[in-house]
């Protein structure tokens, strides 16, 4: 069991952290901050925190656990408000979308310290943002992704590894470089096209009447496009040289469908989707279990 959890973030993948820490009975109190007081005030009154911190370094003064849980961006300005007081028998954590940046912002600010900082990623979430959003069950039964560097504490990465699988999550390890290849792929371009799908119909002048014809198909295609405009914005930027790559990859697909549909070619476009259904149709969401 922790002593005091450092909340750093009191939104949706914070505040369900505290929520699901609570519940499994890890933590004894959790202190929170948010750069908004009315989120940390909330956060208070729904039990998510039980003590609000007037600044992000009070928040892990007496802290064995630190969370942080705001956008990327954010990292390396949140880290130098903390690194003070970071000390080697603490446990840092994170939730970003992306790793090598929070990894070289961690490097940059906690320097002899840094073995105490753990990257994480839980794959989960939700469309809307927000500390009334929180959920204990936020994080159960999914994909936790810890990205350690040469220089984190294996004493550290084990206890990460353990606060999350108390919280019935099933953790994998991958460098931080892989992280962000992988996630551009099967996160971040999806994103990306949600969002610009959107962008195109609504441009158009009769884009009203298309959305009011729109079913199931549509919703689900687009469901990601409903997400946070900030919290995108961060992540698209931040692993911007490995999203590009997958964009282009998929405009290459995108353009040789096009040309088949140009050519008239219906056999070779009846195989595309073939291929394209097979893919699909094999996927099994997350990763192996051993």
């Amino acid at each position: 069991m922790f002593e005091q959890l450092g909340l750093i973030g009191c939104g949706l993948m914070g505040g369900s952290f505290a929520l699901a820490l609570k519940r499994a009975g890890l933590v004894k109190r959790v202190v929170g901050y948010s750069k908004s007081p009315s989120t940390t005030e909330r956060a208070r009154q729904m039990g998510v925190i039980d003590v609000e911190a007037p600044s992000a370094l009070l928040a892990v003064s007496g802290a064995d656990i630190v969370l942080l849980a705001v956008p990327v961006a954010a990292t390396e300005a949140t880290l130098k408000a903390i690194r003070h007081l970071v000390n080697n028998d603490m446990l840092i954590m994170d939730v970003g979308s992306t790793k090598r940046d929070v990894v070289d912002s961690a490097r940059r600010v906690l320097r002899d310290h840094i073995g105490s900082f753990v990257p994480c990623h839980p794959i989960t979430g939700k469309e809307v943002s927000g500390v009334e959003h929180a959920d204990p069950d936020l994080y159960t039964g999914k994909t936790v992704i810890l990205t350690p560097i040469e220089r984190t504490q294996l004493a550290q990465l084990r206890r990460a590894a353990e606060v999350w699988e108390a919280l019935q999550c099933h953790v994998v390890q991958m460098s931080p470089d892989a992280h962000d290849a992988a996630f551009a792929a099967v996160s971040h371009l999806p994103h990306l096209i949600a969002f610009a799908l959107m962008n195109g119909i609504t441009g158009q002048a009769s884009g009203k009447e298309f959305l009011s014809l729109a079913g199931p198909g549509f919703r689900d295609f687009t469901r990601i496009a409903a997400s946070d405009p900030k919290m995108w914005r961060d992540v698209l930027l931040a692993n911007r040289q490995e999203l590009l790559e997958q964009s282009g990859q998929f405009q290459r697909a995108l353009q040789a469908m096009e040309a088949m549909i140009t050519n008239n070619n219906g056999e070779a476009l009846e195989e595309s989707i073939a291929s394209a259904s097979r893919a699909r149709a094999g996927w099994r969401m997350g990763f192996p279990k051993k």
